[in-house]
């Protein structure tokens, strides 16, 4: 396991609550399979848990899918956001309306490997505030990830890297953990689209939650159509680092953790 940039904070107490957030659009194709799977692993190694699935602006049968489930699998908590859409959006979205004292944030198009949702709740558990899971240290790997996306992303996590001089290099992956404090910690999230991905960690991390990293494993998506534009995103992405950056540097503490 590699090591964070914050030691371990004392034991914090059980938790009681998992809620899995997971954003869907245009999922049909999908998201039975990512919600039964989930709930299938996490009742099997015993973790009490609510799947949380926020529906955001569908056009196609995802949350007829998501009503039908509801019907045979209690611990399902389907939304829709009626508000504006957007990736971040509906992230807010659930993390507004879940229970739990943790949540885990995971991709709707089984991308995430739900067994390692087990290994957060086990190291959020021990005593940590955030765990992050990293594809591309010992242990995690992906699995027909497209070249250029690919480039992208190991510029990008380069670039926040150093701008931040921090050990993560799988930042802007979606799929981590935190508890419920920490959510709330690091409120207002500004993020309406994918930068919340960025957004959540970096500001946990400046404001002074403890985290660490595991290996995590990703797959490429086998039905659908991905959701993230490239070139719609890196503005934005610039903006929310450079957002963070100035709250790390100029803000006295104001934000940090008490």
């Amino acid at each position: 396991m590699a090591p964070s940039n914050s030691p371990p904070a004392p034991p914090a107490g059980k938790l009681r609550l998992l809620s899995v957030v997971i954003p869907a659009s245009d999922e049909e194709g999908c998201i039975a399979s990512t919600v039964e799977h989930l709930h299938v692993e996490l009742s099997l190694r015993g973790v009490p848990h609510e799947i949380v699935v926020v529906d955001d602006g569908s056009t196609d049968k995802t949350w007829e899918t998501l009503l039908a489930l509801q019907k045979r699998m209690p611990e399902l908590s389907p939304w829709q956001n009626t508000g504006l859409h957007g990736f971040g959006r509906a992230i807010v979205y659930g993390l507004d309306r879940a229970k739990g004292d943790a949540v885990v944030i995971m991709m709707a198009d089984e991308s995430d490997d739900c067994r390692d949702v087990v290994v957060y709740w086990q190291k959020l558990n021990e005593g940590f505030d955030c765990v992050f899971g990293s594809r591309f240290m010992s242990g995690g790997g992906v699995i027909d990830y497209p070249p250029l996306k690919l480039f992208l992303n190991r510029w990008a996590n380069l670039f926040i890297r150093q701008l931040f001089r921090i050990k993560l290099n799988d930042t802007t992956n979606a799929f981590k953990a935190y508890r419920k404090v920490v959510i709330d910690g690091c409120r207002p999230l500004i993020s309406p689209h994918f930068n919340l991905t960025v957004e959540l960690p970096l500001k946990a991390i400046v404001r002074g939650f403890s985290w660490t990293t595991i290996p995590i494993t990703w797959r490429n998506r086998r039905t659908g159509e991905a959701k993230l534009k490239i070139k719609e995103m890196g503005s934005r992405y610039l903006f929310i680092c450079l957002y963070v950056w100035l709250e790390k540097y100029f803000s006295r503490g104001d934000y940090k953790k008490r």
